[in-house]
């Protein structure tokens, strides 16, 4: 659960690409949201969230979404659907 903490400890360096935040509204299907990094950052703050580093990346999945962030950098690197 260390990991959890030094993400969420640091959730407000998250950001992603211009290339990334179409990537994630597609996938997703975000099309009526906004705020791209802002909608992540709640699922990733969300208790039931479970978040576990895994190589250079950290995964977080919630309600059938998976979110991967790169650990050094807290881009948002891509969401999807999980099936």
């Amino acid at each position: 659960m260390e990991t959890a903490k030094i993400l969420l400890s640091n959730i407000d360096r998250l950001h992603t690409t211009e290339m990334g935040i179409d990537r994630i509204r597609n996938n997703l299907g975000l099309s009526a949201v906004s705020d791209v990094v802002e909608y992540c950052k709640s699922r990733i703050m969300d208790k039931r969230c479970v978040i576990y580093l895994q190589g250079k990346n950290w995964y977080c999945e919630i309600d059938s979404i998976k979110i991967t962030v790169n650990s050094h950098s807290y881009t948002i690197i891509t969401a999807h659907r999980v099936k």
